[in-house]
This record gives structure tokens, C-alpha cells and sequence, in this order.
């Protein structure tokens, strides 16, 4: 456990809950301000009607109105830091909780999960206590599919390579990571759709009828309205004219009310939401890239006249922002009488989204890459002691480890070396119940699975071939298509066999062989498998507790190699290492395991 990482974080932590007391404390300082400024305008209007001068009232409006919405403002502006800082309190809070106990408050991946899959369901890839589980700091659903894509396959060597580059350089921004992480949170309390009804809404037009009349007397009303205050200034009579204007104008809003909040309706709920996706991508924008991958990703955020993708969402975000003054009762009916506001700001939303809803779609597929992106590099910053893998070249299968264990395994882990140097083999692995043959494929299996999408390996280093994994460990039966474990272990070794002689280098983890049938047939029924699949030149690793299985090493041996996991017995007591070593296991402890729970198995007891 990396105790910097830790103390980085703790700090951070009590920071950033600091920052969000002192934005609370301020939002309700200018909470008494506001009420302050109401007060004083109640009193101004008053003085106006006992003194019975109209003109009061017609300029202290616009004062009070100026005043208040600058204090709305400060406001929102002090509400905004203060949830930003509480997220990014649960962003830091969040890391600690994933390095010290695995738990994180993202998707954990679980509706990807596909039993039928070469190897996801295996190596529990997607899931409760998963590796997605561990890994993943997407908040969109662009950016949870995209690294979810990444863990089904492997990637070419050119494409690891270069999310290997951007995974460290992003690993050395770890302030922009969080930051990033902080301004997306929101997104995990919103529908997974939410970008892509967004999308649909900015295609979707909402016609207002004499738009471009309405247009030109919104732009003209305030100017109206100033001109009768300045002139009932010399001329008693115009004033009696701005009640007539003013009403006049709320009327006029109010009889398109249905188009007005039709476009509140939905365009009301994605103001903030927009703010939101405005900053992070801000956020991507402004930074200075060094990564070849990642300067591309942050050019296809740039529209073609040269104004970003923030830019464009902020425009809309602000526009919306406007139209939701209408949910503030005073302020909307001071607003439409001065401006025709919801009006105003109707036409304005309809004249964006004809403009600028085109290419928003591919900038949201671009977040989602970054999204997938640091979310790799959360391992990078988290585990800094695991290695990125090199990935060779050459016609055979390599895959060299130097203390390679398993990434979700957080007590007593326990690392092992392993080599396969461009070459063509299968390992037969045998060992005790509990010694840990199983464990070993699955931690070979789950490291290729992060090396081969361009993410940093539980190990001190590992070279490996791009390989496509295919893993035959927990096979069950279903009751939904009426197939028993047999049946079930058939159709895998089908898909293997399959597998293996029409796709590129496939690296096969088989653990336990036909379970389902008896002893002899599943012997019988093993070697011939192993034995075909080394006529196919395939290669992987067998683990069994049939020791006959071994016996294929003095058959075929330069093909054949044989490992194991074994015990040792101290005092009656059984001791684990969990060590792969060469060979055949000789100690086996089933029988004293029997034992334990009161079965002896000794032959004179038949």
C-alpha cells in the first residue's frame, strides 16, 4: 500500500471539505443581503404610493433589480464552488476507499456481464468485487461503454502503446485527473441516457409562432418602457402610459405560454447539467498535451471556425440558466414586462440549437474516452509500483513475469514469476485443493486482460504477446436452456477448440476439465483434448488433480511442460505458499481435509 498516495489524498480531503464550508458560509451571508434589498425595495414602494409619485417606483425597480440579480449571481457563483468542493471531497474520498478497500462509487460494470463471453465472467471482469469494479472513474455512459469495449479485447500493439503514453502522462496530471473526475460526478445521479437525450433534444426544433416579430418588439420593448419613464419625467401624462406598456408585455409573454414551458420543461432540466460538461470539457481543452493520443482527442473538441466545444455548451447553458429566472415569481413578471424574458429567451435557445447541435455528439464520444482513460490511469497513480507491459514481437507466445499477483486480491497477496519466451507450450498445473492453481490462471489471465488494453499490470514487470485469452474455469449449468454441466462444459471446449484454430494467437486458462462426467471419462476425455489442442499449436495452461494428466510431459516433451502448487503438513496443521514451482505436485491434502470435519478416509475403514 502506498502510504504517499494515501497522505496525498487525506490532504486533499480536508481540504477540500475547508473550501465547501467556507462557500456555505458565504452563500448565506448574500442569502441576508438579498433579503436586505427586497426589504428596502418594499419600503421604497411604499414611500411611492403615500407620497403618490409613480416615478419612485418606476426607478427603483430597475435599481433593485440590477441590485438583486447581482446578489443572485454571487450567489450562484458561491453555490456553485461549494458543491464543487463537496464533489471533489467524494471524488478524494473515493480513492482512498478503492486503494484501501476496493470499493468505489462508480458502475461496477455488472450489465456487461456475459457468461459466454472468452473470458469476462472468469475473470471477473465486470461485477461486484470486478475489476471494472476497481478501475473505473466514468461517470457518462459514453465513457463506461468505451472501457468496457476496452476490457472485452485486446488492442493492437500500436494502439497500447499509445494509451500506454497518454495513461502516464495523464498519471502525472493528477491534479487535472480529479479535477476532471470532480466536475463529471454529478453524472453518476443522472440517467445513463442523459447525453444521448440531450443530443436528441438539441435536434429537436420547437416552432414559436411570429418568431421574427416577436424578436424585433422583445429587442424594442425595454427601450420603449425607458423612453415613457424619461419622458414622465417632463410629462405627467407618458407616465400613466408605463402600466399600459407593462402589462401589454406580460400579456404578450403569457399567451405563449404552452411554446415557453414546453422548451422549460426539458431544456430546465439540463442547465446545470450542461455547466457541468461545459467545464469538464474546458477542462480538457485548456491543458497543454505532450501524448500524440491525447493531443488528437483534445483537436476533435475544436470546431471547424476555431470556438471549442465549452465555448458552445456554456453559450446554451447561460441561455437556459436565463429562461430558469422564470421560476422566481417577482423576478419573472419584473423581467417580462421589462424584456419580454421567456420569450427573449426562447428564440434565443431555438436559434442556438439550429446552429451549433451538430458534431456535439462525437465531442460527448471524446469525453468518454478521456473518462476511459483515467480511469486507467487511477492504477497508474494508485499502484505507482505496477509496471506497464512490453509488448513483443514474434511468431510465438511470450509471456514473461517478474512477481506477477492478482490485482483484486488485497490481504496476503502473493506474487509469483512466470515465463513463456516466443514459444509454443502448454502448462499442466497440479496441486492441492486450496494451493492456489486456480488463483494463478486467474491472475495470468487478468493481468493480460489490463496489459492488452494499454493499463499497468499487478507485477514489477511483465512482457507479453498480444494474445486473446479464452478461459474455461466456472462452468455451470442452466436451467433456462435446459443444459446440464456437461453439456455446458461441451459447448465451451467447442468454442475453445474452435477458437484456437481460426483466431490469432489464443492463450487458453483451463481450469479442472469435464467435471461434470465420471473419473475415467474425465481422464480420458482431458488428454484427448490436450492433445488435440497440441496438434492445433495451441497454447495456455492446464490446472488439474489428475497426476496421469502429467504424464503428457513424457509424451510430447518439448511441448508439454508441468508446474505445480503444493503443501506443507507441520504438526497436522497444512501451510499454503501459494508458489508455482516446476514439476509435478507429489503432497495432495483432501484426505486431511476430509479429516477435519470428521470423514477419515482410510482404507480400512471400507
Amino acid at each position: 500500500m502506498n502510504l504517499s498516495i494515501i497522505q496525498d489524498y487525506e490532504q486533499r480531503l480536508a481540504f477540500a471539505r475547508q473550501e465547501a464550508e467556507k462557500y456555505k458560509n458565504l452563500f448565506d451571508t448574500y442569502s441576508m443581503y438579498r433579503l436586505g434589498v427586497f426589504v428596502l425595495f418594499i419600503l421604497s414602494v411604499c414611500m411611492a404610493i403615500s407620497a403618490n409619485e409613480i416615478l419612485l417606483i418606476a426607478f427603483s425597480l430597475p435599481a433593485t433589480l440590477l441590485c438583486f440579480g447581482w446578489i443572485v449571481r454571487k450567489q450562484n457563483g458561491f453555490d456553485t464552488m461549494k458543491n464543487y468542493y463537496l464533489d471533489m471531497e467524494k471524488v478524494n474520498a473515493n480513492e482512498l476507499n478503492s486503494i484501501q478497500t476496493h470499493t468505489n462509487i462508480y458502475d461496477n460494470g455488472s450489465w456487461f456481464t456475459n457468461e459466454k463471453h472468452f473470458y469476462t465472467s472468469d475473470l471477473d471482469i465486470f461485477g461486484s468485487n470486478s475489476l471494472f469494479q476497481l478501475i473505473n472513474r466514468c461517470a457518462t455512459l459514453p465513457g463506461i461503454t468505451k472501457l468496457g469495449t476496452w476490457l472485452h479485447a485486446p488492442a493492437n500493439k500500436a494502439t497500447i502503446l499509445r494509451r500506454q503514453a497518454a495513461i502516464k502522462e495523464i498519471g502525472h496530471k493528477n491534479d487535472w485527473k480529479l479535477d476532471i473526475q470532480t466536475h463529471l460526478l454529478f453524472a453518476l445521479k443522472q440517467q445513463k441516457e442523459q447525453i444521448q437525450n440531450l443530443v436528441s433534444y438539441l435536434k429537436l426544433p420547437i416552432e414559436l409562432d411570429d418568431a421574427y416579430w416577436l424578436n424585433i418588439y422583445s429587442q424594442a420593448a425595454p427601450f420603449i418602457l425607458i423612453g415613457l419613464m424619461i419622458a414622465g419625467a417632463y410629462y405627467r401624462q407618458a407616465a400613466y402610459f408605463i402600466p399600459v406598456v407593462a402589462l401589454f408585455n406580460n400579456r404578450l409573454v403569457s399567451s405563449k405560454k404552452k411554446i415557453v414551458d414546453r422548451t422549460d420543461l426539458i431544456a430546465g432540466r439540463i442547465g446545470k447539467t450542461l455547466g457541468h460538461f461545459s467545464l469538464a470539457f474546458q477542462s480538457i481543452e485548456s491543458e497543454e498535451w505532450e501524448s500524440a493520443y491525447l493531443k488528437e482527442l483534445a483537436l476533435k473538441i475544436k470546431t471547424a471556425g476555431g470556438q471549442s466545444v465549452s465555448e458552445r455548451i456554456n453559450q446554451l447553458s447561460r441561455l437556459i440558466t436565463k429562461l430558469n429566472l422564470r421560476l422566481n415569481i417577482v423576478l419573472q413578471f419584473v423581467l417580462n414586462i421589462f424584456l419580454l424574458w421567456d420569450i427573449r429567451q426562447v428564440i434565443a435557445i431555438e436559434n442556438w440549437k439550429k446552429t451549433n447541435h451538430e458534431n456535439l455528439e462525437s465531442a460527448f464520444e471524446v469525453l468518454g474516452e478521456f473518462e476511459a482513460l483515467l480511469s486507467l490511469a487511477s492504477l497508474h497513480v494508485n499502484n505507482p509500483e505496477w509496471a506497464f507491459p512490453t509488448i513483443a514481437d514474434g511468431d510465438g507466445y511470450t509471456y514473461k513475469a517478474k512477481n506477477l499477483a492478482h490485482p483484486l486480491i488485497t490481504q496476503n497477496r502473493v506474487a509469483n514469476d512466470f515465463e513463456l519466451n516466443d514459444t509454443f507450450k502448454i502448462d499442466i498445473i497440479t496441486g492441492s485443493n486450496m494451493a492456489g492453481k486456480s488463483t494463478f490462471l486467474r491472475t495470468v489471465g487478468i493481468n493480460a486482460v489490463l496489459g492488452l488494453c494499454g493499463a499497468p499490470v499487478c507485477a514489477d514487470s511483465l512482457e507479453l504477446s498480444v494474445i486473446h485469452i479464452i478461459t474455461y474455469m466456472r462452468i455451470k449449468d442452466s436451467l433456462n436452456e435446459s443444459t446440464s454441466t456437461f453439456k455446458a462444459e461441451l459447448d465451451r471446449l467447442q468454442m475453445l477448440l474452435a477458437a484456437v484454430e481460426e483466431q490469432d494467437k489464443v492463450y487458453f486458462l483451463i481450469d479442472e476439465m469435464l467435471r461434470g462426467t465420471n473419473s475415467v471419462d474425465k481422464y480420458l476425455g482431458s488428454k484427448a483434448v490436450i492433445k488435440q489442442l497440441i496438434h492445433k499449436k495451441g497454447v495456455g495452461q492446464v490446472a488439474t488433480h489428475d497426476l496421469q494428466i502429467a504424464r503428457l510431459e513424457d509424451e510430447y516433451p518439448d511441448y508439454v511442460r508441468n508446474f505445480y502448487f503444493d503443501i506443507q503438513v507441520v504438526d497436522g496443521e497444512m501451510l499454503f505458499d501459494y508458489k508455482i514451482k516446476q514439476g509435478e505436485c507429489k503432497t495432495f491434502n483432501a484426505s486431511l481435509l476430509l479429516k477435519q470435519i470428521g470423514v477419515d478416509v482410510r482404507e480400512d475403514n471400507f
